[in-house]
């Protein structure tokens, strides 16, 4: 067992700067020879560069031999280039142009630049931020979007909105009442266009806190001008826009930000409508305006578009119906409903938020996407006429298959598992009613780690712990532990509780999991009842029960486990998480006081009615208790003890094991004052506690030095307090 920090740190660093793919694009095809073509895929990777604790990113192509629906061979891929300053990037249709959002700091810090690329240079460069139509240009995944007209002259995108240059405002004297002074304009008309800098500016919570009030941009790549169009909705703010048939207009998603905006990210569940704006100002509600939606996506024929759909409010991650706009006839139609209870082997539903920008086959009357059944992430392809769903996908090996994009009916998915870092596979999708016959071929060797085993534990709950409106309902878990271990005395356990609560642990590449297999841990991560994945009864099934119905489910999964596997040592079991996930793992040591040995929580809610006030999504704290929510709902004190009731500050006296904290200092999410909570109190009553503060990080935590130093002293802190024993 590795226990040097040195050895500690060189085993996250060899398995974190493991690259992942995040983005694929098809440039033109050649012809080559015999009805043979050169498909060139252009793809994008991150990787984490420890000694900088940066994130990278670069792209690399490669040069795929087909027929018309196979792949014959690929050609060895050419050298990885790095992307430094691209914020977006977007092929135009016959793959000739390529735009880049690019921030450069030549002519001073944080300015941007609209490019053109063809194959022999840059053509074209836009100063953005001379031309002073708009603020920051949208980078993020949730409403930023880089999008090709038809004609590949114009680019569409969404910015900040353009504010007028922020001056505190004069005191202003009071005018005499015969009006004898102050005849001329007055300070406040003088200040006309300017705005209080002091005045609080709204933004859409952790995550996007640079993120107010969008508005979408074309450029016009001949004339290097940019226009701001207007019609979009006053109470909406858009995003995730991209153009109508024959670039008559644009589509776009519009969350409502009246009377007051909640947090967005991870929060699939926000009032909000798929609109069209012409170019004229003109604008259409295209879905229902009481839902919440998301992922517009047209198809190539320009007769169909798609459009995810939930409810507002309730749980923040939900499944989601998949609605179909016919343009022609202007009305939606449900293509796929919410699956309430999945049977084994059946569809799921979807979950994810985001479908890929082309998730359509050539025929436009397919859909492609990937979504989790149980803790496994499938590739499904839905008929239009029929609405028959059938999976592409084979996850008893690598268990999780993502689609990145389908080019030209080319899937790109991308593999992985608790042992195998993520590689691509490339395969044409089948004609209509063929689809199970997907012939997949791996673009990369897959990688897997040595000396790790995994395995999915299905878990089965006793009568006493059902939920009465919601029986039946199970849950799982994906064990990862060394490889091997039998003869060699037996391991300790982690056991590790995603947060969200509506998230889930896949069976797919996790860095920190694989980490701790390496230093001598086994790893056991649990996806409670009301993880995604296992239906929208699971999901509903945990409001109003949280800190029991999850709780127990968490120790269920490890006495199962443990039942079952002599190898792992039932006395050395230590718990972590983040988020909820913390919040279980404080509620776990707490409530099994004797069972667990230490305890590492990531930005953990401690006391959900202290939560109240400070959280960007206070909607959650009366979602979590089973109650409704509304804009202008205040507290009462029978709610605000519910809170207090459920929370794990409650169990904190009898907490034992040694409690690893790690808070991240611009957390709009949980605030740092929950952890603080959770530290005063054990401090108080000379309980082992150790508390590491983030200044610049937010709730995720996800700078890469602050994973690096975070997977240090968990590591180290489990060593000390599992392995000493």
């Amino acid at each position: 067992m590795t226990s040097e920090p040195g050895a500690v740190s060189a085993v996250f660093g060899q398995y974190g700067q493991r690259p992942v793919p995040v983005a694929v694009s098809a440039g033109a095809e050649e012809p080559a020879t015999q009805g043979t073509r050169y498909i060139n895929l252009l793809t994008e990777w991150s990787q984490t560069e420890e000694s900088r604790g940066e994130r990278l990113r670069y792209t690399r192509q490669y040069s795929l031999l087909c027929d018309r629906r196979t792949v014959l061979r690929t050609l060895p891929p050419g050298h990885c280039c790095p992307v430094q300053g691209e914020l977006l990037s977007a092929q135009s249709a016959s793959g000739s142009l390529k735009a880049v959002v690019r921030e450069a700091s030549s002519k001073g810090p944080g300015r941007q630049f609209l490019e053109v690329w063809s194959r022999t240079g840059m053509t074209k460069s836009i100063d953005l931020t001379a031309l002073n139509q708009h603020g920051k240009v949208y980078e993020d995944a949730q409403f930023g979007s880089l999008a090709w007209s038809s004609c590949e002259s114009r680019v569409l995108y969404v910015a900040e909105r353009r504010r007028a240059k922020a001056e505190s405002l004069p005191v202003l004297q009071p005018t005499p009442a015969n009006g004898s002074e102050g005849a001329g304009p007055s300070g406040m008309e003088e200040q006309a266009g300017r705005e209080d800098r002091s005045v609080y500016r709204e933004d859409w919570g952790e995550g996007l806190t640079s993120k107010s009030l969008p508005v979408l941009c074309v450029a016009d790549v001949h004339k290097g001008s940019v226009s701001v169009l207007q019609g979009v909705p006053e109470q909406v703010s858009p995003g995730q826009a991209l153009w109508a048939p024959g670039d008559s207009g644009v589509v776009f998603v519009g969350w409502w930000h009246e009377p007051f905006r909640l947090g967005l990210r991870f929060c699939s569940n926000r009032r909000s409508a798929v609109f069209c704006v012409d170019l004229e100002g003109n604008c259409e509600c295209l879905s229902s305006d009481s839902s919440a939606v998301s992922s517009p996506r047209l198809s190539p024929d320009g007769r169909s578009l798609v459009y995810l759909q939930g409810r507002v409010f309730g749980p923040h991650a939900q499944c989601l119906q998949l609605q179909l706009f016919d343009w022609q006839i202007r009305r939606s139609s449900l293509l796929l409903d919410v699956v309430s209870r999945p049977t084994p082997g059946q569809f799921a539903g979807v979950y994810d938020p985001l479908l890929p920008r082309r998730c359509w086959a050539e025929d436009s009357r397919r859909l492609v996407f990937s979504s989790p059944s149980r803790s496994r992430k499938e590739v499904f392809v839905v008929e239009v006429g029929s609405q028959r769903v059938t999976r592409l996908s084979d996850s008893s090996e690598f268990g999780s298959w993502k689609l990145l994009s389908i080019e030209r009916d080319l899937m790109v998915v991308s593999c992985s598992s608790p042992s195998c870092p993520p590689f691509l596979r490339v395969g044409f999708l089948p004609p209509a009613g063929g689809e199970a016959g997907v012939a997949w071929l791996d673009l990369d060797d897959p990688r897997p780690v040595p000396d790790l085993e995994w395995r999915v534990l299905d878990v089965t709950l006793p009568p006493e712990e059902e939920n009465a409106q919601y029986a039946g309902l199970d849950c799982d878990a994906v064990l990862a532990k060394p490889q091997g271990r039998r003869g060699s005395g037996r391991v300790p356990l982690v056991v590790f509780i995603h947060g969200g609560p509506h998230s889930q642990f896949g069976a797919e590449w996790n860095v920190s999991s694989a980490a701790l297999v390496a230093v001598g841990f086994a790893v056991l991560m649990v996806n409670y009842r009301g993880s995604t994945g296992f239906g929208q009864d699971s999901i509903l099934s945990l409001a109003g029960h949280m800190g029991r119905q999850d709780v127990k489910d968490v120790q269920r999964s490890v006495m199962t486990l443990l039942q079952s596997d002599a190898t792992l040592d039932p006395g050395r079991v230590g718990v972590m998480g983040g988020s909820h996930g913390g919040f279980l793992a404080c509620h776990l040591i707490g409530q099994y006081p004797d069972f667990y040995r230490a305890c590492a929580a990531r930005n953990p809610v401690i006391n959900f009615a202290t939560l109240l006030g400070t959280s960007d999504i206070i909607d959650w704290r009366y979602s979590a208790l089973g109650l409704q929510y509304s804009f202008d709902r205040l507290p009462t004190p029978d709610a605000l003890t519910t809170m207090l009731e459920q929370s794990p500050i409650t169990h904190a006296a009898q907490i034992k094991a040694p409690v690893l904290l790690m808070l991240g200092g611009k957390d709009k999410r949980v605030s740092p004052h929950q952890g603080l909570e959770l530290y005063r109190a054990l401090k108080s009553r000379g309980s082992s506690v150790r508390l590491l503060w983030f200044a610049e990080d937010g709730h995720s935590l996800s700078r890469g030095d602050t994973q690096a130093d975070c997977f240090l002293n968990v590591a180290l802190w489990f060593l000390q307090h599992l392995c000493a024993l």
